[in-house]
This record gives C-alpha cells, structure tokens and sequence, in this order.
C-alpha cells in the first residue's frame, strides 16, 4: 500500500515522502495513530508541502545548532574539582557534571546525553570534549579542570 507520511517514522522516512508498505502495518499502525495518510493524487500535492516545510524546520535546527557550537566552542569551560596532590581527583567528572556546568557557565542548556566522553574525567588539565547539538553539528568544547581552593 503506498502511503504518504505525516509524521517522521525512524527506518521508514520523514514527513511528505511517499512509501510502499504494508497493507497491515499502514491499516492498523500508521494510519490511526496519525502518522501517515493513504496516498491519492490530491494528498500527493499536499505531500510536497509537507516535505518543503519539513526541510525548512530541518535548516532552520541546523542553523541554530551550528550557532550554539559556535557560542559553545569561544572560551572553555572551567570545572572546579577536589584533587589529590598529584592531580588525580577524588571522584570523577561525568557527563551530567559537564552539562550542568555548561548551563551555568554559558547558559545554554546541553543534554547529558548529548555529551560524549570516552571515560569520566579524573584528573586536572585540559579535556577535549565533543558535544552533538544536531544530527549534522558536533562542537568540539575544551573543559578546563582546575582543583577547588
């Protein structure tokens, strides 16, 4: 059955593209809950809008994440920290720490989950750490770890 989606639906396709399943899944899945609509010749027009409109929001996000990186990436964030004498900290730095802090610090709001470290951090220095604002943008953000007085 070809179908015109209304909704994104994760390995099928985005809103206003035009799909063939099958006549089960769009019957009892798709149709009721809203995200997708038989295809006809009038709901085929009404698709490219759908998937102009799609693409708009789609550029519009990608820009504003790509801003955010850039506000992001000016100056580092500075994570204070207790530490041992030899640099090593008592505890770790994980990834919620680092959101929080960049929300403070640059008042920006950053998922957790967006935050990738291969391993917490657990000791002084500076620590590179990449952060995904968008599906195409990732910022680079350089956390300094300095010991707390």
């Amino acid at each position: 059955m070809k179908i015109i989606l209304q909704k994104e639906v994760e390995k099928l396709g985005v809103p206003g593209d035009v799909v063939t399943v099958a006549d089960g899944y769009a019957r009892n899945f798709l149709v009721p809950r809203g995200m997708a609509i038989p295809a006809s010749k009038g709901a085929v027009r009404h698709a490219e809008s759908l998937r102009r409109a799609h693409a708009s929001r789609v550029n519009k996000a990608k820009g504003a994440a790509e801003e955010l990186a850039g506000r992001l990436t000016a100056k580092p964030v500075v994570v204070n920290a207790r530490a041992g004498e030899d640099g090593r900290l008592f505890g770790s730095i994980t990834t919620a720490d680092l959101a929080e802090e960049i929300g403070k610090q640059t008042e920006e709001s950053v998922d957790r989950r967006d935050i990738h470290l291969d391993e917490p951090i657990r000791s002084l220095g500076t620590h590179e750490v990449s952060v995904r604002l968008h599906p195409e943008v990732t910022a680079t953000i350089s956390i300094q770890v300095e010991p707390e007085a």
